[in-house]
């Protein structure tokens, strides 16, 4: 009996030494969805220095948001938006990618990506975010739009430039007799 009275006691005292421990942490978790709110807080600055035009003080507004709430999406595509500003759109790619990773239903983060994508010439790949939003969507969307107009600039915009490009001509139509050897450089 007194083994049972002690072993109880002794599963009471650390439960509340447990509890001591865990109410220590001053760091903010978010409960289920929810962002901690000085993570809010941060993202909606960055997004203000952005505006300004400070792209690198928003980034270190969105990334001490992610240092207090991984979760907060809005500071990945903060991040993503700043590095655009600054014309890095291969960086931005992976900052939507994050928040992508969750949130695959963020209409804001597969439009950003789409166009970081199109912006580094990468249509295919910008096409398989253009589907995924029309998906979301299922009707016409702004997210949609946007990104196919971007698509269909950035094509028509190679194509021009492929056209009033300089032609380079082979050996093949160089040589207007086949009689004559052509010169050719290495």
């Amino acid at each position: 009996m007194r083994t049972l009275i002690a072993a109880t006691a002794l599963l009471a005292i650390t439960g509340i030494a447990m509890a001591s421990v865990a109410g220590a942490v001053t760091t903010p978790t978010p409960v289920g969805d929810s962002i901690a709110p000085r993570s809010v807080q941060l993202a909606t600055q960055g997004q203000a220095a952005l505006d300004k035009g400070q792209p690198v003080t928003a980034i270190d507004s969105f990334e001490t948001a992610l240092a207090i709430d991984p979760k907060n999406t809005s500071a990945y595509v903060g991040i993503a938006k700043a590095y655009e500003a600054q014309g890095l759109p291969g960086k931005a790619v992976k900052y939507y990618r994050e928040a992508l990773g969750i949130d695959p239903n963020d209409l804001t983060a597969l439009e950003g990506q789409g166009l970081a994508l199109v912006a580094r010439g990468a249509t295919a790949r910008a096409q398989v975010n253009l589907e995924r939003i029309k998906t979301l969507c299922k009707t016409s969307c702004p997210a949609a739009t946007h990104l196919q107009t971007a698509m269909t600039t950035a094509t028509a915009t190679a194509v021009a430039q492929a056209a009033a490009a300089p032609k380079t001509a082979s050996a093949e139509t160089v040589q207007a007799d086949p009689t004559k050897p052509v010169a050719v450089k290495n």
